[in-house]
């Protein structure tokens, strides 16, 4: 809004000093996160309190790990800072007319709306169970049912992929080899380093392939060629399965204090420059990275979600003072899953995104080969000692505080090597 306002001012001639600065994408990028930052640790002190004049504290299943008690009764829901943190910025400051910014607005809604049902049926449960005076255990099935999160995922993916697929602002500039003819209006051109190149726009469903050098991979090539005219279909299914899997992968992820929030600000530190490379020309040109108009603009986004969860670190670190909830973690995982998508990086998720891969097969292997030996051997027996992979090393003795340093040091490492990928083919 106040890029609009200040937009709108210049145009029309009534300029104020310093309203020409709103018009650069990097100091918008500044002042997103500055005043993400502002919100979380200020107003989010505020919105901590009510939730704990509301009672909203969080119920933790006795699993027999160290801290488990001074847990119980945190406030949980503190996602809403996030979220609040995130889109605030993002519409004073980004340019809403742009389609990735108006998407991921609507995604980070989306998500949390369903985060927030799923908060608010648990702590519905656990206050008809206090006036009832039975004891309350922490379950999933007190919250939104399984199969409704699932079907909250698919429409988003179907939204998020539709979107990118249709939408006729949504485009890629590829380069045009040779010299276009004086009646092709279709190619642009464009002068880089003294001499003029031509580029085509193109809406094709490519993505980058990580330390390759022809890195790009078209997703129609994965159909025979007489079912290419339905590439839309096969698009919006993968869309649909990197939104559902990094989401829960966050989701599992957040178990111990600033896991979860630490290795999201990280990620998004690289998704960030992917944006801002993409959708700057001349950065583009350079690093011979596919040219992607206006993502430049997502990188505000970006830049407030890092902010958010670096301030959400300031009550979230170790011991907790508030939990972000499935509204925090289902809405972080979803914006990575829809940003990596967007920037066409999907395929370096797994490296990114490493730690919620990690956290994600963990479970997956505990409960597959505990229902193997149990139907095999009349006895379920565990690969690790508890599931997700945090636990297992609370179970080993470490302190929680050091898990979380060490995966996200991990994680600085995945960030550093998905960098690497724009120059290392």
């Amino acid at each position: 809004m106040l890029y609009h306002l200040f937009h709108w001012l210049n145009e029309n001639g009534h300029k104020f000093p310093g309203s020409g600065l709103f018009e650069f994408v990097s100091f918008r990028v500044l002042m997103a996160m500055l005043l993400s930052l502002v919100i979380t640790m200020i107003y989010g002190k505020k919105l901590i309190r009510i939730l704990k004049k509301k009672l909203v504290g969080e119920s933790v299943r006795d699993l027999g790990l160290a801290g488990e008690e001074i847990k119980k009764g945190t406030p949980t829901m503190g996602g809403i800072i996030i979220i609040l943190a995130i889109l605030i910025p993002t519409i004073l400051l980004a340019n809403l007319n742009k389609a990735y910014v108006r998407l991921m607005v609507f995604s980070t809604l989306w998500l949390g709306i369903i985060g927030f049902v799923d908060d608010f049926l648990k702590l519905r449960a656990k206050r008809i169970a206090q006036q009832k005076g039975e004891k309350y255990k922490k379950s999933d099935k007190h919250g939104l049912a399984g199969k409704f999160k699932i079907l909250g995922q698919i429409g988003l993916g179907v939204i998020v992929g539709a979107t990118l697929y249709f939408n006729s602002n949504v485009k890629i500039w590829r380069e045009f080899i040779g010299t276009p003819s004086a009646s092709d209006t279709t190619v642009i051109a464009k002068p880089v380093n003294g001499r003029i190149k031509y580029f085509v726009e193109t809406k094709i469903p490519i993505t980058t392939i990580p330390f390759v050098k022809n890195h790009e991979f078209n997703y129609s090539k994965l159909l025979p060629s007489g079912w290419r005219d339905y590439t839309w279909v096969l698009y919006i299914l993968i869309v649909i399965f990197i939104i559902t899997a990094v989401s829960n992968g966050a989701n599992i992820t957040d178990g111990l204090d600033g896991l979860a929030s630490g290795t999201s600000a990280l990620i998004g530190v690289v998704l960030g420059i992917f944006a801002y490379c993409s959708g700057n020309f001349f950065f583009a040109d350079y690093l011979n990275i596919m040219y992607i108009p206006d993502l430049d603009e997502l990188s505000i986004f970006i830049a407030a979600m890092i902010g958010a969860c670096i301030g959400f670190l300031w009550y979230n670190s170790y011991p907790a003072q508030v939990f972000m909830g499935d509204t925090g973690s289902l809405t972080l995982g979803g914006i990575i899953a829809a940003l990596a998508i967007i920037v066409h990086k999907e395929l370096l998720i797994p490296i990114f995104c490493g730690v919620f891969l990690v956290e994600s097969i963990s479970v997956m292997l505990q409960v597959g080969y505990f229902k193997y030996t149990k139907r095999k051997y009349g006895a379920g027996k565990r690969i690790f000692l508890m599931s997700p992979l945090h636990h297992h090393y609370q179970k080993l003795g470490y302190h929680e505080a050091k898990i979380v340093t060490r995966f996200w040091i991990v994680t600085v490492l995945c960030v550093l090597a998905s960098v690497a990928t724009l120059k290392l083919r």
